[in-house]
């Protein structure tokens, strides 16, 4: 089952879902839009090799915009932070934003019970495309979950305070 805006709402308000900072004015029947910060961070490997951990070079978005190329991986991340010990916490492109060409998060979206942070964004598009800082970039949504689960607590993504590029390095460690 998915929450309603005005169920995140309450949980919010309980304490069960956290969105900092939370504005009234950005939810929606059943989601909440998240906003882009003006960080962006880009590889710098021509390759990218799972096995190594990766390059990158951060890119800030001015006031008056940033053109996004296509062929490109951009990395950004979310303003808000979240956090919830108590939903699973998904993510989806807006489609205001998807309408434009831009991909936001077409992988990865499920996020896990206990997950706390800012959401990292896989960003591409299909022609260029400006984009601004702090623009309402995507939407998370809460389902609940059905029986005993394990919390998420000690992953490689976890309390993050910034874009993290890929660790999937940390998953070859001790072949």
């Amino acid at each position: 089952m998915i929450l309603s805006g005005l169920e995140i709402e309450k949980q919010i308000a309980a304490g069960r879902i956290a969105i900092d900072p939370f504005d009234k004015k950005r939810l929606n029947p059943n989601s909440y839009n998240l906003r882009l910060h003006n960080e962006l961070l880009v590889y710098t490997d021509e390759i990218l090799d799972m096995k190594k951990p990766l390059g990158t070079e951060k890119l800030i978005i001015p006031e008056r915009g940033l053109v996004l190329r296509p062929g490109r991986l951009y990395l950004g991340r979310t303003y808000e932070k979240t956090a919830t010990d108590y939903y699973v916490p998904m993510l989806e492109g807006r489609s205001s934003v998807g309408r434009l060409g831009l991909y936001i998060h077409v992988t990865a979206g499920f996020g896990d019970v206990g997950f706390s942070g800012f959401w990292t964004l896989e960003i591409q598009c299909v022609q260029p495309v400006r984009v601004y800082p702090m623009v309402e970039i995507c939407q998370i949504y809460y389902h609940t979950i059905d029986g005993e689960f394990t919390r998420y607590d000690g992953g490689k993504y976890q309390n993050n305070t910034g874009i993290q590029p890929s660790l999937m390095h940390r998953d070859f460690d001790g072949e």
